[in-house]
C-alpha cells in the first residue's frame, strides 16, 4: 500500500516501531488506566446499594450504611483520579521522548536524501515535516492517546458490568453502539482526506512565508510587495478554507455524539420502565454504566478528529522516511588512499530525471596535483561534473574513481575529509566566523582558525571585522558581503586540508576590492593539491595547468590555454566572446 493511502492505524503502528520510546512503559500505563476505570465502576455499584438497601429499605433510611458506602465511593473516585493522572504523565513523557527521536530520525533522513530530491521539494514543506507534522502527532499521543487507552478499558468494563446487571438491556445498548461505530468508520474516511488536505495547505503556507521572508530584499528592490502579499494571502486563504471545512465536519461529528448519548439514555429508561421488574437503584446504576459507556464513545469522536490530523502528519513523515537514499553511504565502505589524489572518469553518463543527458560518454584522467579549469556555456554540464566528483550525485552509468577507488565504495567520512567543495555562493550559518570555519574541522581551536586566515593572507580582513573570530555573520551570512562570505568559505576549505579541491569559481560575483584577496587566497589554497575549478571568468582558465571544455554534456576539448587558442575551436570562441565582453563563459 502506498504511504498516502495508509490508514491512520497502520501509520501509527509504523511510527511506534520507528520510535520505540513511545512504547516504553506502555503496559504500566495501561494497567494504571484500567485501575482508574475500575475505581469509577465502583460508584454505580455503590449508588445501587445505597438506593435499594439504605434509602428504600423496608425499615427506612439507614444513616450508618449510607455513610460507609458514601465513603467507599469517595475513596474510589480519589483513586480513579490519581491513577488517571499517573497514566497521563507516563504517556506524555513517552510521547515527548519518542517524538523527539522521530524528529531527529526524519531530519537525519532528509540530510541523507539526494540533492535532486531536496531541490525538488519546497523548503518550507520540508521544515513542516520536522516541526508542525510531528507536533500534530505529539498532541494526539499526549492527550488522545490517554483518552483511547482509558476509553477502551472503560468500555470493556462497563459492558461487563451491564451484562452482569441485565444482559438483555445491555444487548440493546450494544446494538446502538455498533450502529454508531459503523457510522464513525464511514465518516472517518472523509475526515482523513480532509485532514490530509489541511496538512498540505499548512506546508504551502510555511513555504510561501519562508520564501517571502528570505526573498525580502528582492521583493523590495523590485517593488513586488503586492505580488508577494497576494501569494501569501492566497496560501493563507487556502489553508483557512481547508481548516474550515474540516472544522465543520468535526463539529457535525461531535453533535452526532451528543444526539447518540441522549437517544441511548432515553431508550434504556423507556425499555426499563416498560418491561419493569427493575429496582430504582438497579435502573439508576445501569444509567450510570450507560454513561460510562457513552462517555468514551463521545471522547472517541473528539479524539477521532485529532487522530486524523495526526494520521495526516504521520503519512507525510513516512513519505519522507520511505524516500530512497539515492546516494547512500556504503555499509562496508573503504577509505581513500593516503597522499595526493588523482581523478578518473570511465564511461560516465548522467541523466536528470526531468531532462536529457547532462554528462555524456565522459572518459577522463586528471593527474595528482594538477590545477584544472572547467569552462563552457550555461547548461553544458560543468556543475553536474563538479557534483559527480564530490558524490553529491552518482553517475547514471560508468564510474568515478578518486585515488583509484570508485567513489561509491568510499565512506562518506573519508570522502568529506579528503575532498572539499566550495560553491559559487558560500553558504554561512547563523553563527560566528569561527563557528562557520569549524564546519571544515570541528575540533579546530581559535588559534588554528586564526592561523588559517593568516595562511591565506586574510588576517587583515579578519582584524577589520567588529569582533574578529567572534563576529556573528547573521542568517545565511547576511551581515557580510558576497565576497566576504566567500572568504570565510575558502578558509573553511583550507582548514580541512583536503587533497582534492572542487571550486565553483569564487570571484564571479564579488566587488573588485575583494577580488584580489580572493584570487591570492585561491592560489594558496590550490597550490600543491589537485584542484578543479568551474571557471566563470576565463582569466582563471588562463592560469590553469589544463582546461576542460564542455558543450552539451560532452567534453569537446582539453589542453592548455595557448594550445586551445591555436586550435581555434570551442574554447577559442568562448575566449573571444569573453575578451570582447559580448558574453561570459558561464
Amino acid at each position: 500500500m502506498n504511504t498516502p493511502d495508509l490508514p491512520t492505524r497502520a501509520a501509527l503502528g509504523r511510527v511506534l516501531r520507528l520510535a520505540p520510546a513511545l512504547r516504553r512503559g506502555l503496559l504500566g500505563t495501561v494497567l494504571l488506566a484500567v485501575v482508574g476505570v475500575a475505581m469509577r465502576l465502583v460508584v454505580p455499584l455503590v449508588v445501587q446499594q445505597i438506593i435499594d438497601r439504605e434509602i428504600l429499605a423496608p425499615e427506612g433510611p439507614q444513616a450508618g450504611g449510607l455513610l460507609v458506602r458514601g465513603g467507599l465511593a469517595a475513596a474510589a473516585i480519589v483513586l480513579a483520579v490519581l491513577a488517571g493522572r499517573a497514566a497521563l504523565i507516563r504517556l506524555a513523557t513517552a510521547a515527548a521522548t519518542g517524538l523527539s527521536d522521530l524528529r531527529v530520525l526524519t531530519f537525519d533522513h532528509l540530510h541523507r536524501l539526494s540533492i535532486l530530491h531536496v531541490e525538488a521539494e519546497r523548503r518550507g514543506a520540508l521544515v513542516s515535516r520536522v516541526t508542525s507534522d510531528v507536533a500534530t502527532i505529539q498532541d494526539f499521543m499526549e492527550w488522545g492517546g490517554v483518552g483511547m487507552l482509558v476509553g477502551s478499558a472503560q468500555v470493556a468494563l462497563a459492558v461487563a458490568a451491564m451484562l452482569a446487571y441485565r444482559w438483555w438491556l445491555a444487548l440493546i445498548v450494544l446494538g446502538g453502539v455498533t450502529l454508531y461505530a459503523a457510522m464513525l468508520a464511514w465518516f472517518q474516511r472523509i475526515l482523513r482526506r480532509a485532514h490530509d488536505v489541511v496538512r498540505e495547505r499548512v506546508a504551502d503556507t510555511l513555504s510561501s512565508l519562508g520564501e517571502a521572508i528570505s526573498g525580502l530584499p528582492v521583493v523590495r528592490a523590485h517593488g513586488a510587495e503586492d505580488i508577494m502579499l497576494g501569494r501569501v494571502r492566497n496560501a493563507l486563504d487556502a489553508q483557512f478554507s481547508a481548516e474550515f471545512r474540516t472544522g465543520r465536519l468535526g463539529a457535525a461529528l461531535f453533535s452526532s455524539a451528543e444526539v447518540f448519548a441522549g437517544m441511548i439514555t432515553a431508550l434504556v429508561i423507556a425499555v426499563g420502565v416498560i418491561v419493569g421488574g427493575i429496582s430504582a437503584g438497579t435502573l439508576l446504576a445501569f444509567l450510570f454504566l450507560v454513561n460510562l459507556l457513552v462517555e468514551p464513545v463521545q471522547m472517541l469522536v473528539e479524539t477521532l478528529d485529532q487522530a486524523q490530523t495526526a494520521g495526516a502528519g504521520m503519512r507525510r513523515i513516512l513519505r519522507v522516511l520511505d524516500s530512497p537514499v539515492e546516494v547512500p553511504d556504503p555499509p562496508r565502505g573503504i577509505d581513500l588512499p593516503p597522499g595526493g589524489l588523482d581523478v578518473d572518469l570511465v564511461g560516465v553518463h548522467f541523466r536528470y530525471p526531468t531532462g536529457g543527458d547532462a554528462i555524456r560518454s565522459l572518459d577522463l584522467h586528471i593527474a595528482t596535483g594538477t590545477r584544472v579549469a572547467v569552462v563552457g556555456e550555461t547548461g553544458s554540464g560543468k556543475t553536474t561534473f563538479a557534483k559527480l566528483l564530490t558524490r553529491l550525485l552518482d553517475p547514471t552509468e560508468g564510474w568515478v574513481l578518486v585515488g583509484g577507488v570508485p567513489l561509491d565504495r568510499v565512506r562518506f567520512a573519508s570522502l568529506r575529509s579528503r575532498i572539499a567543495f566550495v560553491p559559487q555562493e558560500g553558504f554561512l550559518f547563523n553563527a560566528t566566523i569561527a563557528d562557520n570555519v569549524r564546519y571544515g574541522r570541528p575540533r579546530a581551536t581559535d588559534d588554528e582558525v586564526s592561523r588559517a586566515f593568516a595562511d591565506l593572507g586574510l588576517e587583515s580582513w579578519l582584524a577589520a571585522t567588529p569582533h574578529g573570530l567572534a563576529s556573528r555573520v547573521g542568517e545565511r551570512g547576511g551581515q557580510l558581503s558576497a565576497g566576504e562570505r566567500q572568504l570565510v568559505a575558502l578558509v573553511r576549505a583550507w582548514i580541512a586540508q583536503p587533497d582534492l579541491l572542487i571550486l565553483d569559481e569564487a570571484t564571479s560575483a564579488v566587488d573588485p576590492a575583494l577580488e584580489v584577496q580572493l584570487r591570492h587566497a585561491i592560489e594558496r589554497l590550490t597550490a600543491g593539491r589537485t584542484s578543479i575549478t568551474v571557471a566563470h571568468r576565463l582569466s582563471t582558465a588562463e592560469a590553469a595547468d589544463e582546461i576542460l571544455v564542455f558543450d552539451q554534456g560532452a567534453l569537446v576539448e582539453r589542453g592548455r590555454h595557448e594550445d586551445l587558442l591555436e586550435a581555434a575551436g570551442t574554447y577559442a570562441g568562448l575566449h573571444a566572446d569573453w575578451t570582447t565582453g559580448t558574453k561570459t563563459a558561464v
